[in-house]
């Protein structure tokens, strides 16, 4: 999803690349942390005790922003050295990563992998070193992973289905036999599957029945890359004569290209979903270019993923399992879908800062 799809500064330099013009979001004052941070004296060439292995920049700027900030300092304040680094999307890059932790003495890592292959080889090489893996976000299924902390994932796009659905009635759309098209995360990425699969378990009665129409070439994958996202939906219009009345989009950056594109092509703007509950997203959804995201609180992930990896390193019992998803002991957690009725609960959560989000020609939007 991914993302969210984990970010504001990625999605918004995306976005303004699309020819977007979001006055808070070209100007984002967050700065990237670097790819490699350690916490309690885990950097240099010390003994660490537990690795985190994050994925990109690309996907989610999430990574940097919110989930190494909260695991570095998760993992100090239990006094557990460890690194948290980042793959900067290259599979080989993250494997070395590990080989690197492993050697340094890691009992547990932290896996938030970049495709099954690397993931499984990852998870494989730990075990083989008697290192525990914590599947971390993305499930790396079949792998012979301890643990997975995440979101519901089904429960995502879910949300988003109904989310599209209510959205479709509220503007009158529902009853006209709408035709809807679908931009998909990435095909290699299990959770867009699992978006994917909760969104259409909404959709696909509904094209059944004849309520909601597919767009033609309507239901593709994106990579997770709004740059595609635009050149596929600017594609999807001029197969369907200008007329889609609404679109899942797997995140907010996906959202944001569709918009991009309905501009620019003099429409109007149409029930759109989105994830990450990113600024720019969040504007989208104040000014009515976007119906509503998926707000999935990184801090509560990181939280239960570092949890989980501090009992493992101190010899507790692991704490939270609610669930057990393709063989692995799952913590899940509950995604929330925000629209303008909701939004402020990113503000009072400290998800998001008000002055990130009614800025500029938003703030008249904001109460």
């Amino acid at each position: 999803m991914k993302k969210l799809m984990r970010r504001p500064l990625q999605v918004a330099l995306a976005v303004c690349a699309l020819a977007v013009v979001v006055a808070a979001g070209c100007g984002s004052s967050k700065k990237s942390s670097s790819t490699t941070t350690s916490a309690s004296g885990g950097g240099g060439g010390g003994k660490i005790q537990a690795c985190a292995l994050l994925p990109d920049t690309k996907s989610s700027t999430r990574y940097t922003l919110f989930d190494a900030p909260y695991l570095k300092q998760a993992f100090a304040n239990a006094n557990v050295s460890a690194q948290v680094l980042n793959a900067l999307n290259d599979s080989q890059k993250q494997k070395s990563q590990a080989q690197q932790c492993l050697a340094k003495g890691a009992k547990v890592i932290l896996l938030d992998q970049l495709n099954a292959a690397s993931g499984n080889a990852i998870t494989n090489l730990a075990v083989q070193q008697g290192a525990k893996v914590i599947d971390y976000d993305r499930l790396v299924v079949g792998s012979k992973a301890a643990y997975y902390v995440s979101f519901d994932n089904v429960g995502v796009g879910k949300l988003q289905g109904k989310g599209l659905v209510d959205a479709l009635k509220a503007n009158g759309a529902y009853t006209q036999k709408p035709v809807i098209s679908e931009l998909n995360g990435g095909i290699t990425d299990n959770n867009a599957k699992l978006f994917k699969q909760g969104y259409d378990s909404v959709l696909d009665p509904l094209y059944a029945n004849g309520t909601l129409v597919k767009a033609k070439a309507g239901d593709q994958f994106t990579d997770w890359d709004p740059i595609k996202g635009r050149q596929i939906f600017d594609q999807m219009l001029a197969r369907n004569n200008n007329d889609i009345k609404g679109s899942i989009a797997a995140n907010d950056g996906l959202a944001g290209a569709v918009i991009a594109s309905l501009k620019a092509h003099g429409l109007k703007p149409i029930p759109l979903t989105g994830q990450d509950a990113t600024p720019t997203g969040v504007q989208f959804i104040l000014s009515g270019d976007q119906s509503g995201t998926v707000y999935k609180s990184v801090k509560k992930e990181a939280d239960a993923a570092s949890k989980a990896a501090i009992a493992i390193v101190k010899g507790n019992p692991v704490q939270g399992v609610n669930g057990n998803v393709s063989g692995t002991k799952s913590i899940l957690l509950t995604p929330v879908w925000i629209t303008k009725k909701n939004y402020k609960l990113l503000f009072d959560d400290g998800f998001l800062k008000k002055s990130e989000v009614c800025t500029g020609k938003y703030a008249q939007y904001c109460s």
